[in-house]
């Protein structure tokens, strides 16, 4: 049975040293990152070296060893220092996205790769949205045919962070026509090979924030995949991808739930400084309540990823509790946000004052991985055993 309890010794000794690793790198640092959009290699290296990237990787290869609730703890130190999603996005990946690696992998595959991915030698990215298919993945196009050595992969991927410097790259594909499969999920197969760039092109896409971690448009022109990267079973893709969908979910919201409290740290301390009309505004009601409702809204929502996180590492059923979570931090993260620019008033909208780069990251936990909608809806049947309305 699941627990939740207060943070242990352990779990709080690795918040304040994440924390204090992130403090090497201030304001000004994420501010450049944002303006240049250069990649935060000295952020990514720092966790790299201070053993993060492993948190919740096995022994075995390198990793921690630990749960869900402690890279969730990492992920929320994060965004809570003040380096958002620049930051949180830079490593997110790492987290939670070998675990199909880690779970289905060969032995080989495992201890090739995975110390290699903690340690941060190796870049890798992961390729599943699709232009076509949206949050369909059942719907993919990208196709990986058969050859005498393995696989030639031909597509289109969508939204692939970290590309343009991964070396290795976790993609999906289909192996046996939709029409051709018993279920239209299945005959999708997961692979993890080499970043050709002689067969991959990689395009990012302008976008709203965050910056320095680029998004890219993938295009596959007969990537040749030797067989040996094939992970786990041929056709068994989907099911692997779906072990990673909670944890992501909570993840989500950890570090939201981070930005948020990052905001409302810098809105009250200004609410405090700033007097106009003899008074500091904070003693406006109109100031002061939108910040209580948002540091309400903001642990309501903790608690709920952080029981998520308990029940994974239990091993129990966590799904309801990791999709309300992400629901619930995205919006609250997002609040926060915006009652910190509101609360700034003009100079909310300058970028000095860093509060408007954190509304415009906001908007991410709200569109990825999942969209509200696509949450309500899961919530909607399986929780409340409402008819499927898709």
């Amino acid at each position: 049975m699941y627990q939740i309890l207060a943070p242990s010794e352990d779990q709080i000794a690795i918040r304040e040293a994440v924390a204090k690793t992130c403090a090497q790198f201030d304001d000004e640092y994420w501010l450049k990152t944002d303006e240049t959009g250069e990649w935060p290699e000295k952020f990514t290296k720092a966790m790299a070296d201070g053993g993060w990237l492993g948190i919740a990787m096995p022994e075995d290869v390198g990793g921690a060893g630990l749960g869900l609730t402690e890279a969730a703890i990492v992920m929320q130190a994060v965004t809570r220092s003040g380096a958002g999603f620049s930051g949180a996005s830079a490593i997110h990946l790492n987290i939670f996205g070998p675990k199909p690696l880690e779970k289905f992998g060969t032995p080989e595959q495992r201890t090739e790769h995975l110390p290699k991915i903690i340690s941060g030698e190796q870049k890798m990215c992961f390729a599943v949205t699709e232009p076509n298919s949206g949050l369909d993945t059942s719907s993919l196009e990208t196709r990986a045919e058969k050859t005498n050595s393995g696989y030639t992969i031909s597509g289109r991927k969508i939204w692939t962070t970290g590309a343009q410097r991964a070396d290795k790259i976790l993609i999906i594909a289909r192996t046996t026509p939709k029409d051709q499969c018993a279920k239209p999920y299945l005959g999708l197969s997961l692979f993890y090979t080499d970043f050709n760039r002689a067969k991959i092109e990689a395009k990012p896409i302008p976008k709203m924030g965050r910056k320095a971690v680029e998004c890219n448009m993938l295009f596959f022109d007969g990537l040749e995949v030797p067989k040996e990267d094939l992970i786990g079973e041929e056709g068994a893709g989907f099911k692997y991808l779906l072990q990673g969908l909670n944890p992501e979910r909570i993840l989500f919201c950890a570090e939201a739930v981070g930005l948020g409290q990052a905001a409302l740290e810098k809105a009250a301390q200004y609410a405090k400084e700033r007097v106009v009309f003899g008074r500091p505004i904070g003693q406006n009601q109109g100031v002061a309540h939108p910040l209580a409702k948002a540091w309400a809204e903001l642990e309501a929502a903790n608690l709920l990823g952080f029981k998520g996180a308990a029940l994974y590492d239990a091993g129990e059923d966590c799904g309801a509790e990791a999709n309300a979570a992400k629901y619930l931090g995205a919006e609250a993260g997002f609040n926060a946000c915006e009652a910190a620019v509101l609360a700034h008033g003009g100079m909310g909208y300058a970028k000095e004052y860093h509060v408007e780069r954190y509304m415009r990251e906001a908007m991410l936990a709200r569109i990825a991985p999942v969209s509200r909608e696509m949450i309500l809806n899961y919530i909607s049947e399986r929780v409340l055993e409402l008819p499927k309305s898709y």
